[in-house]
């Protein structure tokens, strides 16, 4: 049997999606989370300095995406053909461009520019982003963005959506198509189980 030890921060961050594949395949795997005191001296034994680092029987797997993505293989949320995946890529580039707008607003250390940041991501960004998800949704079907089951396309953007809707939980009240995505993989058993039982944290 493997065995699957995740190193990150004590954060959801670029982690989380990882963390969702292994909840949504009921894969028990060490959530091993550093303390910022402790990175220094783990930065150096990280392949590129950085993590999330996923070990596969003791082998390393760096970079959140390629994580992500080699777990969906393993447990079956890869979709069921090459399209199927393509279209999974596309999704989670989709998800990569938003986080990226995102992170302006957060990196900003200007007052003003970090306010007029954040307005521009609740006026244009967002409501952007959200269309182009909703179309998506739509297009498959309205139940999930890639073929007929749980995808990683799913859980990628349920995880894109984490901090945005804990700072405002009205974000989607315009999109009733993904207000019904979330609940519809929020409701899957094993993914319920793990986010009434995951760590809070602020990121």
């Amino acid at each position: 049997m493997r065995t699957y030890r995740l190193t990150y921060f004590d954060a959801r961050g670029k982690a989380e999606l990882a963390r969702l594949v292994f909840a949504a395949a009921g894969q028990k795997f060490e959530d091993n989370r550093i303390q910022k005191d402790e990175w220094p001296e783990i930065k150096k034994t990280m392949p590129f300095g950085q993590v999330p680092l996923l070990e596969v029987d003791g082998k390393p797997l760096a970079q959140s995406y390629a994580i992500a993505r080699y777990l969906a293989r393993e447990f079956g949320f890869a979709g069921s053909s090459n399209w199927e995946l393509a279209q999974i890529d596309q999704i989670l580039d989709l998800v990569d461009d938003a986080k990226k707008e995102m992170l302006k607003a957060g990196h900003e250390k200007d007052p003003d520019k970090k306010k007029d940041l954040e307005q521009k991501l609740q006026d244009e960004i967002f409501p952007k982003f959200i269309g182009f998800f909703e179309k998506l949704l739509k297009d498959n079907g309205g139940q999930f963005f890639v073929g007929s089951s749980l995808s990683l396309a799913d859980l990628a953007v349920l995880a894109l959506f984490d901090n945005p809707l804990q700072k405002n939980p009205s974000l989607l009240d315009n999109s009733s198509a993904l207000q019904a995505h979330r609940k519809l993989v929020q409701s899957s058993p094993k993914i319920d189980e793990y986010l009434k039982t995951r760590k809070h944290t602020d990121m």
